[in-house]
Protein backbone atom coordinates (compact mmCIF):
# COMPACT_ATOMS: atom_id res chain seq x y z
CA UNK A 1 0.00 0.00 0.00
CA UNK A 2 1.41 3.37 -0.96
CA UNK A 3 2.26 5.77 1.83
CA UNK A 4 0.13 8.84 2.22
CA UNK A 5 1.68 12.30 1.92
CA UNK A 6 1.35 12.72 5.70
CA UNK A 7 3.16 9.44 6.29
CA UNK A 8 5.98 10.46 3.94
CA UNK A 9 6.38 13.88 5.62
CA UNK A 10 6.35 12.51 9.19
CA UNK A 11 9.74 11.93 10.86
CA UNK A 12 10.87 8.32 11.06
CA UNK A 13 9.75 6.48 14.22
CA UNK A 14 13.33 6.27 15.53
CA UNK A 15 13.74 10.03 15.12
CA UNK A 16 10.41 10.67 16.90
CA UNK A 17 11.54 8.43 19.77
CA UNK A 18 14.84 10.28 20.03
CA UNK A 19 13.05 13.64 20.06
CA UNK A 20 10.66 12.39 22.74
CA UNK A 21 13.56 11.19 24.90
CA UNK A 22 15.30 14.52 24.44
CA UNK A 23 12.18 16.40 25.52
CA UNK A 24 11.85 14.12 28.54
CA UNK A 25 15.50 14.34 29.57
CA UNK A 26 15.72 18.12 29.22
CA UNK A 27 13.42 19.03 32.12
CA UNK A 28 14.99 16.37 34.36
CA UNK A 29 18.47 17.73 33.68
CA UNK A 30 17.24 21.28 34.23
CA UNK A 31 15.60 20.38 37.56
CA UNK A 32 18.75 18.50 38.58
CA UNK A 33 21.05 21.40 37.70
CA UNK A 34 18.82 23.96 39.43
CA UNK A 35 18.62 21.79 42.54
CA UNK A 36 22.40 21.34 42.46
CA UNK A 37 22.88 25.13 42.48
CA UNK A 38 20.71 25.37 45.59
CA UNK A 39 22.52 22.43 47.21
CA UNK A 40 25.95 24.01 46.59
CA UNK A 41 24.83 27.17 48.38
CA UNK A 42 23.25 25.14 51.21
CA UNK A 43 26.51 23.22 51.69
CA UNK A 44 28.18 26.48 52.73
CA UNK A 45 26.18 26.39 56.00
CA UNK A 46 27.38 22.90 56.90
CA UNK A 47 25.43 21.09 59.61
CA UNK A 48 23.90 24.26 61.04
CA UNK A 49 20.28 24.03 62.17
CA UNK A 50 18.35 26.74 64.01
CA UNK A 51 17.47 25.87 67.60
CA UNK A 52 13.77 26.61 67.04
CA UNK A 53 13.68 23.66 64.63
CA UNK A 54 14.73 21.38 67.48
CA UNK A 55 11.49 22.22 69.30
CA UNK A 56 9.64 20.38 66.52
CA UNK A 57 12.34 17.66 66.64
CA UNK A 58 11.57 17.14 70.34
CA UNK A 59 7.83 16.93 69.71
CA UNK A 60 8.44 14.45 66.86
CA UNK A 61 10.53 12.26 69.18
CA UNK A 62 7.85 12.26 71.87
CA UNK A 63 5.00 11.60 69.45
CA UNK A 64 6.90 8.71 67.87
CA UNK A 65 7.65 7.16 71.27
CA UNK A 66 4.09 7.58 72.56
CA UNK A 67 4.75 10.38 75.06
CA UNK A 68 2.27 12.67 73.27
CA UNK A 69 2.23 16.33 72.23
CA UNK A 70 4.81 17.36 74.79
CA UNK A 71 8.23 18.97 74.77
CA UNK A 72 9.52 16.34 77.21
CA UNK A 73 8.05 13.07 78.51
CA UNK A 74 5.78 13.76 81.47
CA UNK A 75 5.24 17.45 80.66
CA UNK A 76 1.84 19.06 80.17
CA UNK A 77 0.57 18.94 76.56
CA UNK A 78 1.22 22.30 74.89
CA UNK A 79 1.23 23.06 71.17
CA UNK A 80 4.69 24.59 71.22
CA UNK A 81 5.09 24.26 67.46
CA UNK A 82 3.28 25.95 64.57
CA UNK A 83 4.06 23.50 61.75
CA UNK A 84 1.92 20.33 62.09
CA UNK A 85 2.60 19.07 58.54
CA UNK A 86 6.37 19.34 59.05
CA UNK A 87 5.96 17.65 62.42
CA UNK A 88 4.22 14.75 60.67
CA UNK A 89 7.16 14.29 58.27
CA UNK A 90 9.67 14.35 61.14
CA UNK A 91 7.58 11.93 63.22
CA UNK A 92 7.31 9.58 60.25
CA UNK A 93 11.09 9.73 59.81
CA UNK A 94 11.58 9.00 63.52
CA UNK A 95 9.19 6.04 63.33
CA UNK A 96 10.99 4.61 60.29
CA UNK A 97 14.42 5.01 61.89
CA UNK A 98 15.49 7.70 59.41
CA UNK A 99 15.62 10.55 61.91
CA UNK A 100 16.88 10.97 65.48
CA UNK A 101 18.41 7.50 65.43
CA UNK A 102 22.12 7.79 64.63
CA UNK A 103 24.56 8.77 61.89
CA UNK A 104 24.53 8.00 58.16
CA UNK A 105 27.98 7.97 56.56
CA UNK A 106 29.21 9.97 59.52
CA UNK A 107 26.46 12.60 59.25
CA UNK A 108 23.93 12.70 62.12
CA UNK A 109 20.47 11.90 60.80
CA UNK A 110 18.99 14.79 62.79
CA UNK A 111 20.99 16.90 60.31
CA UNK A 112 20.72 14.73 57.20
CA UNK A 113 17.00 13.93 57.28
CA UNK A 114 15.56 17.49 57.43
CA UNK A 115 18.13 18.75 54.94
CA UNK A 116 17.33 15.93 52.49
CA UNK A 117 13.63 16.70 52.91
CA UNK A 118 14.47 20.32 52.11
CA UNK A 119 16.42 19.32 49.00
CA UNK A 120 13.51 17.19 47.82
CA UNK A 121 11.11 20.08 48.34
CA UNK A 122 13.41 22.39 46.36
CA UNK A 123 13.50 19.88 43.49
CA UNK A 124 9.69 19.77 43.65
CA UNK A 125 9.51 23.57 43.43
CA UNK A 126 11.66 23.50 40.30
CA UNK A 127 9.49 20.73 38.87
CA UNK A 128 6.51 23.03 39.30
CA UNK A 129 8.45 25.78 37.49
CA UNK A 130 8.62 23.47 34.47
CA UNK A 131 4.95 22.50 34.80
CA UNK A 132 3.97 26.18 34.89
CA UNK A 133 5.98 27.11 31.80
CA UNK A 134 5.18 23.98 29.75
CA UNK A 135 1.79 25.13 28.34
CA UNK A 136 3.22 28.51 27.32
CA UNK A 137 6.51 27.79 25.56
CA UNK A 138 8.56 25.04 23.98
CA UNK A 139 11.51 26.39 25.98
CA UNK A 140 9.93 25.30 29.27
CA UNK A 141 12.87 22.97 30.00
CA UNK A 142 14.91 26.07 30.87
CA UNK A 143 12.42 27.23 33.51
CA UNK A 144 13.68 25.00 36.38
CA UNK A 145 17.26 26.13 35.79
CA UNK A 146 16.24 29.80 35.81
CA UNK A 147 14.14 29.36 38.96
CA UNK A 148 16.94 27.37 40.62
CA UNK A 149 19.50 30.06 39.83
CA UNK A 150 17.24 32.75 41.33
CA UNK A 151 16.62 30.78 44.52
CA UNK A 152 20.27 29.72 44.86
CA UNK A 153 21.30 33.38 44.67
CA UNK A 154 19.12 34.33 47.65
CA UNK A 155 20.68 33.54 51.06
CA UNK A 156 17.28 34.16 52.65
CA UNK A 157 15.72 31.27 50.73
CA UNK A 158 18.63 28.83 51.11
CA UNK A 159 19.40 29.55 54.78
CA UNK A 160 15.84 29.04 55.97
CA UNK A 161 15.03 26.18 53.62
CA UNK A 162 17.92 24.21 55.14
CA UNK A 163 17.51 25.41 58.73
CA UNK A 164 15.47 22.41 59.90
CA UNK A 165 12.29 24.52 59.90
CA UNK A 166 9.20 24.01 57.74
CA UNK A 167 10.14 26.62 55.11
CA UNK A 168 10.90 24.23 52.20
CA UNK A 169 7.58 22.42 52.61
CA UNK A 170 5.78 25.76 52.68
CA UNK A 171 7.61 26.75 49.48
CA UNK A 172 6.58 23.50 47.78
CA UNK A 173 2.91 23.97 48.71
CA UNK A 174 2.92 27.59 47.50
CA UNK A 175 4.49 26.51 44.19
CA UNK A 176 1.95 23.70 43.79
CA UNK A 177 -0.97 26.05 44.40
CA UNK A 178 0.28 28.71 41.97
CA UNK A 179 1.01 26.13 39.26
CA UNK A 180 -2.43 24.53 39.66
CA UNK A 181 -4.08 27.93 39.28
CA UNK A 182 -1.98 28.80 36.22
CA UNK A 183 -2.59 25.55 34.35
CA UNK A 184 -6.28 25.50 35.21
CA UNK A 185 -6.68 29.07 33.97
CA UNK A 186 -4.94 28.24 30.69
CA UNK A 187 -6.98 25.05 30.24
CA UNK A 188 -10.21 26.95 31.05
CA UNK A 189 -10.94 24.49 33.87
CA UNK A 190 -10.43 26.92 36.74
CA UNK A 191 -14.11 26.90 37.69
CA UNK A 192 -14.38 23.11 37.76
CA UNK A 193 -15.33 21.83 41.24
CA UNK A 194 -12.32 19.49 41.43
CA UNK A 195 -9.90 22.37 40.78
CA UNK A 196 -11.65 24.55 43.34
CA UNK A 197 -11.54 21.74 45.90
CA UNK A 198 -7.87 21.05 45.20
CA UNK A 199 -6.93 24.70 45.80
CA UNK A 200 -8.79 24.66 49.11
CA UNK A 201 -6.97 21.48 50.14
CA UNK A 202 -3.59 23.00 49.28
CA UNK A 203 -4.48 26.08 51.32
CA UNK A 204 -5.25 23.80 54.29
CA UNK A 205 -1.80 22.25 53.95
CA UNK A 206 -0.25 25.72 53.79
CA UNK A 207 -2.14 26.83 56.91
CA UNK A 208 -1.02 23.71 58.76
CA UNK A 209 2.58 24.29 57.70
CA UNK A 210 2.65 27.89 58.91
CA UNK A 211 -0.34 29.76 60.43
CA UNK A 212 0.03 32.63 57.96
CA UNK A 213 -0.36 30.11 55.13
CA UNK A 214 -4.12 30.40 55.67
CA UNK A 215 -3.98 33.63 53.69
CA UNK A 216 -3.31 31.58 50.53
CA UNK A 217 -6.92 30.36 50.74
CA UNK A 218 -7.83 33.73 49.18
CA UNK A 219 -5.84 33.00 46.00
CA UNK A 220 -8.53 30.98 44.22
CA UNK A 221 -11.45 33.31 45.05
CA UNK A 222 -9.45 36.33 43.88
CA UNK A 223 -8.50 34.67 40.57
CA UNK A 224 -11.98 33.22 40.03
CA UNK A 225 -13.51 36.64 40.64
CA UNK A 226 -12.23 37.65 37.18
CA UNK A 227 -14.91 35.34 35.73
CA UNK A 228 -17.84 36.86 37.62
CA UNK A 229 -18.94 38.96 34.64
CA UNK A 230 -18.90 36.22 32.03
CA UNK A 231 -19.65 33.12 34.16
CA UNK A 232 -21.23 34.47 37.31
CA UNK A 233 -23.01 31.30 38.40
CA UNK A 234 -20.06 28.96 37.78
CA UNK A 235 -17.64 31.38 39.45
CA UNK A 236 -19.78 31.72 42.58
CA UNK A 237 -20.18 27.95 42.86
CA UNK A 238 -16.44 27.38 42.38
CA UNK A 239 -15.56 30.00 45.00
CA UNK A 240 -18.00 28.37 47.41
CA UNK A 241 -16.45 24.95 46.79
CA UNK A 242 -12.93 26.29 47.32
CA UNK A 243 -13.89 28.08 50.52
CA UNK A 244 -15.70 25.01 51.84
CA UNK A 245 -12.84 22.67 50.97
CA UNK A 246 -10.60 24.94 53.05
CA UNK A 247 -12.98 25.83 55.88
CA UNK A 248 -14.31 22.34 56.67
CA UNK A 249 -11.03 20.43 57.16
CA UNK A 250 -9.28 23.41 58.69
CA UNK A 251 -12.24 23.99 60.98
CA UNK A 252 -12.05 20.35 62.11
CA UNK A 253 -8.35 20.83 62.83
CA UNK A 254 -9.06 23.98 64.86
CA UNK A 255 -11.71 22.06 66.79
CA UNK A 256 -9.20 19.32 67.56
CA UNK A 257 -6.67 21.95 68.66
CA UNK A 258 -9.18 23.59 70.99
CA UNK A 259 -10.23 20.26 72.52
CA UNK A 260 -6.62 19.21 73.16
CA UNK A 261 -4.97 22.51 74.06
CA UNK A 262 -7.77 24.96 74.84
CA UNK A 263 -6.66 27.37 72.10
CA UNK A 264 -7.61 28.03 68.48
CA UNK A 265 -4.08 29.21 67.65
CA UNK A 266 -0.78 27.51 68.51
CA UNK A 267 0.78 28.48 71.83
CA UNK A 268 3.66 30.03 69.87
CA UNK A 269 1.26 32.65 68.47
CA UNK A 270 0.10 33.50 71.98
CA UNK A 271 3.69 34.01 73.16
CA UNK A 272 4.70 36.12 70.16
CA UNK A 273 1.63 38.32 70.03
CA UNK A 274 -0.68 39.17 67.16
CA UNK A 275 -0.62 41.36 64.08
CA UNK A 276 0.30 45.00 64.69
CA UNK A 277 -0.80 47.33 61.88
CA UNK A 278 1.05 50.55 61.21
CA UNK A 279 4.06 52.06 59.51
CA UNK A 280 6.07 48.89 60.08
CA UNK A 281 4.20 47.24 57.17
CA UNK A 282 5.65 49.81 54.76
CA UNK A 283 9.12 49.39 56.25
CA UNK A 284 8.98 45.61 55.95
CA UNK A 285 7.81 45.84 52.34
CA UNK A 286 10.68 48.20 51.57
CA UNK A 287 13.17 45.78 53.16
CA UNK A 288 11.80 42.91 51.09
CA UNK A 289 11.96 44.82 47.81
CA UNK A 290 15.50 46.01 48.54
CA UNK A 291 16.84 42.57 49.51
CA UNK A 292 17.71 41.26 45.99
CA UNK A 293 18.91 44.73 44.99
CA UNK A 294 16.79 47.58 43.66
CA UNK A 295 17.94 47.06 40.06
CA UNK A 296 17.04 43.37 40.19
CA UNK A 297 13.63 44.22 41.64
CA UNK A 298 13.07 46.85 38.93
CA UNK A 299 14.08 44.36 36.21
CA UNK A 300 11.62 41.82 37.62
CA UNK A 301 8.76 44.34 37.60
CA UNK A 302 9.62 45.54 34.07
CA UNK A 303 9.77 41.95 32.83
CA UNK A 304 6.35 41.23 34.31
CA UNK A 305 4.93 44.39 32.75
CA UNK A 306 6.36 43.57 29.31
CA UNK A 307 5.02 40.02 29.41
CA UNK A 308 1.61 41.26 30.52
CA UNK A 309 1.31 43.39 27.36
CA UNK A 310 0.06 40.30 25.52
CA UNK A 311 -3.49 39.40 26.44
CA UNK A 312 -2.82 35.64 26.45
CA UNK A 313 -0.14 36.08 29.16
CA UNK A 314 -2.19 38.06 31.64
CA UNK A 315 -4.15 35.14 33.05
CA UNK A 316 -1.12 32.92 33.77
CA UNK A 317 0.73 35.89 35.25
CA UNK A 318 -2.24 36.65 37.50
CA UNK A 319 -2.22 33.03 38.69
CA UNK A 320 1.34 33.54 39.95
CA UNK A 321 1.12 37.16 41.04
CA UNK A 322 -1.99 36.77 43.22
CA UNK A 323 -0.36 34.14 45.51
CA UNK A 324 2.84 36.21 45.41
CA UNK A 325 0.96 39.31 46.56
CA UNK A 326 -0.69 37.31 49.36
CA UNK A 327 2.72 35.96 50.45
CA UNK A 328 4.13 39.49 50.55
CA UNK A 329 1.13 40.79 52.51
CA UNK A 330 1.52 37.90 54.93
CA UNK A 331 5.19 38.76 55.42
CA UNK A 332 4.45 42.40 56.19
CA UNK A 333 1.68 41.52 58.67
CA UNK A 334 3.71 39.10 60.76
CA UNK A 335 5.42 40.43 63.90
CA UNK A 336 9.04 41.46 63.45
CA UNK A 337 11.15 38.32 63.69
CA UNK A 338 14.37 38.25 65.73
CA UNK A 339 15.98 35.89 63.21
CA UNK A 340 17.94 37.47 60.40
CA UNK A 341 17.61 37.08 56.64
CA UNK A 342 13.83 37.40 56.30
CA UNK A 343 12.80 33.98 57.58
CA UNK A 344 9.12 34.47 56.71
CA UNK A 345 9.76 35.49 53.09
CA UNK A 346 10.37 31.95 51.75
CA UNK A 347 7.03 31.59 49.87
CA UNK A 348 7.50 35.06 48.36
CA UNK A 349 10.96 34.17 47.03
CA UNK A 350 9.54 30.90 45.66
CA UNK A 351 6.82 32.65 43.69
CA UNK A 352 9.24 35.33 42.52
CA UNK A 353 11.48 32.56 41.13
CA UNK A 354 8.56 30.88 39.31
CA UNK A 355 7.43 34.20 37.86
CA UNK A 356 11.00 35.06 36.78
CA UNK A 357 11.30 31.68 35.07
CA UNK A 358 8.09 32.40 33.19
CA UNK A 359 9.21 35.90 32.22
CA UNK A 360 12.54 34.62 30.90
CA UNK A 361 11.39 31.50 29.06
CA UNK A 362 8.19 32.94 27.60
CA UNK A 363 9.53 36.46 27.12
CA UNK A 364 12.65 35.32 25.30
CA UNK A 365 10.55 33.20 22.95
CA UNK A 366 8.48 36.25 22.01
CA UNK A 367 11.42 38.54 21.34
CA UNK A 368 13.02 38.68 17.90
CA UNK A 369 16.15 36.53 17.73
CA UNK A 370 18.46 39.52 17.37
CA UNK A 371 17.34 40.90 20.74
CA UNK A 372 17.29 37.68 22.74
CA UNK A 373 20.94 37.73 23.75
CA UNK A 374 20.69 41.38 24.76
CA UNK A 375 17.55 40.67 26.81
CA UNK A 376 19.09 37.73 28.65
CA UNK A 377 22.30 39.66 29.32
CA UNK A 378 20.33 42.66 30.58
CA UNK A 379 18.34 40.54 33.00
CA UNK A 380 21.49 38.75 34.17
CA UNK A 381 23.37 42.00 34.74
CA UNK A 382 20.45 43.44 36.69
CA UNK A 383 20.48 40.39 38.92
CA UNK A 384 24.24 40.47 39.34
CA UNK A 385 24.16 43.98 40.79
CA UNK A 386 22.86 42.57 44.06
CA UNK A 387 25.32 39.66 44.21
CA UNK A 388 28.11 41.39 46.21
CA UNK A 389 25.74 42.29 49.04
CA UNK A 390 24.00 38.91 48.97
CA UNK A 391 27.38 37.18 49.05
CA UNK A 392 28.33 39.34 52.04
CA UNK A 393 25.08 38.36 53.79
CA UNK A 394 25.81 34.68 53.21
CA UNK A 395 29.41 34.98 54.45
CA UNK A 396 28.33 36.89 57.57
CA UNK A 397 25.66 34.36 58.40
CA UNK A 398 28.06 31.46 57.86
CA UNK A 399 30.55 33.02 60.28
CA UNK A 400 27.92 33.71 62.97
CA UNK A 401 24.67 31.84 62.28
CA UNK A 402 21.53 32.46 64.30
CA UNK A 403 21.26 30.38 67.51
CA UNK A 404 22.73 27.03 66.38
CA UNK A 405 20.96 23.94 67.67
CA UNK A 406 24.29 22.36 68.50
CA UNK A 407 25.43 25.24 70.68
CA UNK A 408 22.14 25.26 72.61
CA UNK A 409 22.20 21.49 73.14
CA UNK A 410 25.70 21.72 74.62
CA UNK A 411 25.46 25.00 76.53
CA UNK A 412 21.95 24.85 77.96
CA UNK A 413 21.36 21.10 77.90
CA UNK A 414 24.59 19.33 78.79
CA UNK A 415 26.15 22.00 81.04
CA UNK A 416 23.16 22.08 83.45
CA UNK A 417 23.20 18.27 83.32
CA UNK A 418 26.75 18.48 84.66
CA UNK A 419 25.56 20.82 87.43
CA UNK A 420 22.90 18.28 88.38
CA UNK A 421 25.46 15.47 88.40
CA UNK A 422 27.90 17.35 90.65
CA UNK A 423 25.07 18.28 93.02
CA UNK A 424 23.61 14.73 93.02
CA UNK A 425 20.33 16.21 91.79
CA UNK A 426 17.91 13.53 90.63
CA UNK A 427 14.98 15.77 89.77
CA UNK A 428 14.94 19.46 89.05
CA UNK A 429 13.72 22.23 86.78
CA UNK A 430 15.67 24.40 84.38
CA UNK A 431 14.43 27.85 83.34
CA UNK A 432 15.97 28.81 79.98
CA UNK A 433 14.89 30.85 76.92
CA UNK A 434 16.28 28.47 74.24
CA UNK A 435 14.54 25.13 74.60
CA UNK A 436 14.99 23.17 71.36
CA UNK A 437 18.40 21.57 71.80
CA UNK A 438 17.89 21.83 75.57
CA UNK A 439 14.82 19.56 75.47
CA UNK A 440 16.68 17.00 73.36
CA UNK A 441 19.58 16.69 75.81
CA UNK A 442 18.46 17.86 79.29
CA UNK A 443 17.76 15.48 82.17
CA UNK A 444 15.94 18.35 83.94
CA UNK A 445 12.37 19.50 83.41
CA UNK A 446 12.68 22.44 81.01
CA UNK A 447 10.67 25.62 81.63
CA UNK A 448 10.52 27.93 78.60
CA UNK A 449 11.24 31.55 79.57
CA UNK A 450 10.22 32.62 76.05
CA UNK A 451 6.81 30.96 76.52
CA UNK A 452 6.70 29.09 73.21
CA UNK A 453 6.20 25.74 74.94
CA UNK A 454 4.78 26.98 78.26
CA UNK A 455 1.14 28.08 78.26
CA UNK A 456 1.30 30.08 81.51
CA UNK A 457 4.41 32.05 80.54
CA UNK A 458 2.98 32.60 77.05
CA UNK A 459 -0.04 34.36 78.55
CA UNK A 460 2.23 36.70 80.52
CA UNK A 461 4.13 37.55 77.32
CA UNK A 462 0.86 38.16 75.46
CA UNK A 463 -0.28 40.64 78.11
CA UNK A 464 3.16 42.21 78.50
CA UNK A 465 2.93 41.33 82.20
CA UNK A 466 6.58 40.82 83.13
CA UNK A 467 5.92 41.39 86.84
CA UNK A 468 3.38 38.57 86.77
CA UNK A 469 5.84 36.42 84.81
CA UNK A 470 8.50 36.91 87.48
CA UNK A 471 5.98 36.09 90.24
CA UNK A 472 5.09 32.92 88.37
CA UNK A 473 8.76 31.96 88.00
CA UNK A 474 9.96 32.71 91.54
CA UNK A 475 6.84 31.90 93.59
CA UNK A 476 5.23 29.02 91.67
CA UNK A 477 7.75 27.31 89.38
CA UNK A 478 10.75 27.89 91.68
CA UNK A 479 13.20 26.47 89.11
CA UNK A 480 16.25 24.63 90.40
CA UNK A 481 18.55 26.23 87.81
CA UNK A 482 18.02 29.53 86.02
CA UNK A 483 19.74 30.71 82.88
CA UNK A 484 19.03 33.99 81.09
CA UNK A 485 20.90 36.12 78.61
CA UNK A 486 20.71 39.12 76.33
CA UNK A 487 17.20 40.09 75.28
CA UNK A 488 15.53 37.72 77.73
CA UNK A 489 17.25 39.11 80.80
CA UNK A 490 16.34 42.65 79.74
CA UNK A 491 12.80 41.93 78.54
CA UNK A 492 11.68 39.80 81.50
CA UNK A 493 13.75 41.37 84.28
CA UNK A 494 14.44 37.92 85.75
CA UNK A 495 18.11 38.65 86.44
CA UNK A 496 17.26 41.94 88.15
CA UNK A 497 14.60 40.53 90.47
CA UNK A 498 15.72 40.66 94.16
CA UNK A 499 14.39 37.13 94.70
CA UNK A 500 17.13 35.82 92.43
CA UNK A 501 19.97 36.92 94.75
CA UNK A 502 17.94 35.87 97.79
CA UNK A 503 17.14 32.32 96.68
CA UNK A 504 19.96 31.48 94.26
CA UNK A 505 23.74 31.48 94.01
CA UNK A 506 25.60 32.57 90.88
CA UNK A 507 27.52 29.76 89.20
CA UNK A 508 28.70 31.37 85.97
CA UNK A 509 28.59 34.75 84.27
CA UNK A 510 30.11 36.23 81.14
CA UNK A 511 29.40 39.07 78.75
CA UNK A 512 29.03 37.05 75.54
CA UNK A 513 25.28 37.70 75.46
CA UNK A 514 25.46 40.34 78.19
CA UNK A 515 24.59 39.37 80.78
CA UNK A 516 24.83 35.60 80.35
CA UNK A 517 24.35 33.93 83.72
CA UNK A 518 23.65 30.57 85.38
CA UNK A 519 22.13 30.45 88.88
CA UNK A 520 21.41 27.48 91.18
CA UNK A 521 19.05 27.36 94.17
CA UNK A 522 20.89 27.90 97.45
CA UNK A 523 19.42 24.93 99.30
CA UNK A 524 20.83 22.36 96.86
CA UNK A 525 24.44 23.62 97.16
CA UNK A 526 25.79 21.76 100.22
CA UNK A 527 28.91 23.82 100.93
CA UNK A 528 31.32 26.46 99.51
CA UNK A 529 33.75 23.74 98.37
CA UNK A 530 31.11 22.16 96.13
CA UNK A 531 30.13 25.60 94.81
CA UNK A 532 33.77 26.39 93.94
CA UNK A 533 34.07 23.06 92.08
CA UNK A 534 30.83 23.80 90.26
CA UNK A 535 32.11 27.20 89.14
CA UNK A 536 35.45 25.78 88.00
CA UNK A 537 33.86 23.03 85.96
CA UNK A 538 31.30 25.44 84.50
CA UNK A 539 34.00 27.85 83.39
CA UNK A 540 35.99 25.09 81.72
CA UNK A 541 33.00 23.51 79.96
CA UNK A 542 31.57 26.80 78.75
CA UNK A 543 34.95 28.04 77.51
CA UNK A 544 35.26 24.87 75.43
CA UNK A 545 31.79 25.35 73.96
CA UNK A 546 32.50 29.01 73.20
CA UNK A 547 35.70 27.97 71.43
CA UNK A 548 33.83 25.45 69.29
CA UNK A 549 31.16 28.04 68.51
CA UNK A 550 33.86 30.45 67.36
CA UNK A 551 35.93 28.03 65.31
CA UNK A 552 33.17 25.75 63.95
CA UNK A 553 29.83 27.58 64.15
CA UNK A 554 28.14 25.30 61.57
CA UNK A 555 29.22 22.02 63.17
CA UNK A 556 27.10 19.11 64.33
CA UNK A 557 27.41 17.82 67.89
CA UNK A 558 27.63 14.05 67.81
CA UNK A 559 25.67 11.28 66.12
CA UNK A 560 22.66 11.59 68.44
CA UNK A 561 21.19 14.19 70.78
CA UNK A 562 20.10 12.24 73.83
CA UNK A 563 19.29 12.92 77.47
CA UNK A 564 22.37 12.13 79.56
CA UNK A 565 21.40 9.97 82.53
Amino acid sequence: MAKTLADRSAPPRSLRSALHRRRSVGPVVSVGCGTALIAVHAHAYGSWLIDDAAITFAYARNLATGAGHVLQPGAMPVEGYSNPTWLVLLTLGRTLGLFDSGAVFGIPDYVAYPKLLALGCCAGVLGFAYAAARPLTDRAAWAPLVAGAVLAALPSFVIWSFSGLENPLYALIAAALATLLLRAKLAKTLLCPRIAAATGALAVLAAMTRPDGALLAAAFPLLAAWSLRSERGAAIRAIAVSCASFAVPFGLFLTWRYVHFGLVVPNTAVAKGGVALGAQQVDRLRELLAYPGWLATAAFLVGVAVLARRREHRAPLAALLIPLALAVVSYTLLPQDWMSQHRFATPAWTLVALTTALVVTVGVARVRSGWRVALVLGLALAGLTGVPRLHGDAASFRAAPDVPLCSVAERYGRVPNHYAELLSLRNGTLLVPDVGGTALTSRLHVVDLAGLTDASIAQHHRRGDMSGLRDHVFDRVRPTIIHAHGHWSAATGVLDDPRLARDYVLVHTDQTLAPNQDWVRREIVPDPVRLAALRTDAGRDIDEIDHRDLTAPTRSCGPVLRVDR
